[in-house]
């Protein structure tokens, strides 16, 4: 059996968790400082993490690969395998022209490109992370923004940004249910909390967006409707996460806030052409004269609306549990790790979900979709197969990092780092979003953030008389703004809209907003721990 150690360079808490950082810092400074590829980058942060793990840790070679195996797999199951069946889906009605179609149909909700951005990127964008989460929304909203006519990189951008609000409670609730879990606090009382800190980012984000599409005179002409959309948005988050489901929060709120915005005058106005030519580089307004047959319009729709039928009669009970039966559990081969308490980690045991998870869910969702829009069955196999060819280099990266993440946490480099910030007594309500946010940019995942940290932001929340609830919810506020530098999500935005290997470019563009809002969301945490915002908590 391997013991974690926290103090393992010098027995110095300060200096192991400085040699612990250096994995992530190696794959951030390859990225936007040497403009390495993501791949490259990634492999070598992994070779970085486990020779950290070897020499400065003391994990055996044996149990170390094993580790990065385990994480290759989560990489490739469940993450890859609901980004390649997301992808695959868009990539049958890109053949069929139905993606045209549905194209036009938001097109024709207003010529706007800032809208067109807050009605894609956003809410759309959180309707899909809601259903499926873990890369969907980016690879997906970034490819239709770009089929508008947005400049690739700002379709990204765009996208990259809009991630955040929804992404506490996207893939059906999957963040705030495994925080709930390895606390042991009850998910309604964890819900609550979170559904007071991230609505909060979800009034700020559409005006954000206007800004990043079309600068200061977007932010001039289009704040009524950002900010509309941003208000229905963060009161129906609220609503749903406080008073009615958490697996529902997001559906909800995507749905209010599309309403919201299309419902307000401003935001069907025609755009002024030169706002069109500043921010358009090859779409014109005729296109979306053209007509549509209803019934096209409808099966344009059909894979996105099967995908919202089967996610949620996936989540009546008697189904879930029919399908969670086929989800197995089995002994890690070649891993036997305690933590410092000297009590097993949950990593020595891997459950693999077979149905049970999204990539499942939307891979039926894209056999029905075949179906609807008319893709032989051979045809469907090919465009599957040239899915998994285009993403080759993204699903490396992916595989990588998590592999990166894997060894991180099975050797207690992450334990360190995670030690040293619950250490900063009265500044641990400040700093605790931002250890959610190192979580998320290692693994790319809200939900592995949750569960690296969770159960340490409550132990240190007891330590240091503050709320468990809150700083727990502020692991998860604080990691859905690190999803969009996490390396994996970059690699995603990348591949969807042809920037293969500029991964460092688009890291350079959000890494500022990231760091913003992460500062804000710090504020909102420390303030809700004391008497100034102390009356929002429940």
């Amino acid at each position: 059996m391997f013991v974690q150690q926290l103090e393992p360079v010098a027995g110095s808490l300060g200096l192991s968790a400085l040699v612990a950082t250096l994995p992530l810092v190696t794959v951030l400074v390859l990225l936007g400082v040497v403009r390495m590829k993501a791949h490259l980058a990634g492999l070598t942060g992994l070779a970085v993490a486990a020779l950290v793990a070897w020499l400065a840790y003391g994990m055996p070679l044996g149990q170390t690969v094993s580790s990065a195996a385990q994480g290759v797999l989560f990489g490739l199951f469940p993450i890859m395998w609901i980004v390649v069946n997301a992808l695959w889906v868009y990539r049958m009605t890109v053949r069929t022209r139905h993606f045209d179609i549905l194209r036009r149909s938001f097109g024709r909700l207003s010529d706007d490109p800032r809208i067109q951005a807050l009605v894609i990127a956003f809410c759309f964008g959180a309707l899909l992370e809601a259903l499926a989460g873990f890369g969907a929304p980016v690879a997906i909203c970034s490819v239709m923004l770009v089929a508008l006519g947005f400049d690739p990189v700002k379709a990204a951008v765009v996208a990259l940004v809009a991630n955040t609000a929804p992404v506490a409670f996207g893939a059906m609730g999957t963040p705030v249910v495994t925080l709930a879990q390895v606390t042991g606090l009850p998910l309604d009382s964890v819900a609550s909390v979170v559904g007071r800190q991230t609505p909060l980012l979800a009034l700020v984000v559409p005006l954000i967006l206007v800004w990043l599409v079309d600068g200061r005179r977007g932010l001039r002409e289009t704040w009524v409707p950002a900010l509309v959309c941003g208000v229905a948005f963060a009161a129906a988050q609220f609503a749903a996460s406080n008073y009615v489901s958490a697996q529902l929060a997001d559906i909800g709120a995507a749905l209010i806030g599309a309403g919201a915005l299309v419902a307000v005058p401003h935001a069907r106005k025609p755009a002024a052409e030169p706002v069109r030519a500043a921010v358009l580089t090859g779409v014109r307004s005729e296109e979306l004269d053209e007509d549509d047959p209803r019934p096209e319009v409808l099966r344009a729709y059909a894979p996105y609306a099967l995908i919202v039928v089967i996610f949620s009669v996936a989540q009546i009970p008697a189904v879930k549990n029919w399908i969670a039966g086929a989800t197995r559990v089995f002994d890690w081969p070649f891993l036997d790790v305690a933590n410092p308490d000297g009590k097993p980690v949950g990593a020595n045991l891997f459950t693999l979900p077979l149905v049970a998870t999204g990539g499942t869910l939307v891979l039926l969702a894209g056999i029905v979709t075949a179906a609807v829009i008319g893709v032989h069955a051979r045809v469907a196999v090919r465009e599957w197969l040239a899915t998994v060819h285009e993403l080759r280099f993204a699903i490396l990266t992916v595989t990588s990092v998590l592999a990166l993440a894997y060894v991180m946490n099975l050797s207690g480099q992450a334990a360190t780092i995670g030690h040293f910030v619950a250490a900063a007594g009265a500044g641990l309500a400040f700093l605790s979003p931002v250890l959610g946010w190192f979580g998320v940019a290692v693994s790319g995942s809200d939900t592995s953030a949750n569960a690296l940290f969770g159960a340490l932001q409550v132990a240190a929340a007891q330590q240091s008389g503050l709320s468990p609830e809150l700083l727990a919810a502020a692991n998860s506020s604080g990691g859905v703004l690190g999803k969009m530098i996490s390396p994996q999500n970059l690699t995603i935005a990348c591949a969807a809209v042809g920037l293969a290997g500029r991964e460092g470019d688009l890291l350079r563009k959000v890494l500022p907003w990231s760091a913003g809002l992460l500062l804000v969301m710090c504020l909102i945490v420390m303030a809700q721990s004391s008497p100034v915002l102390g009356w929002m908590l429940p």
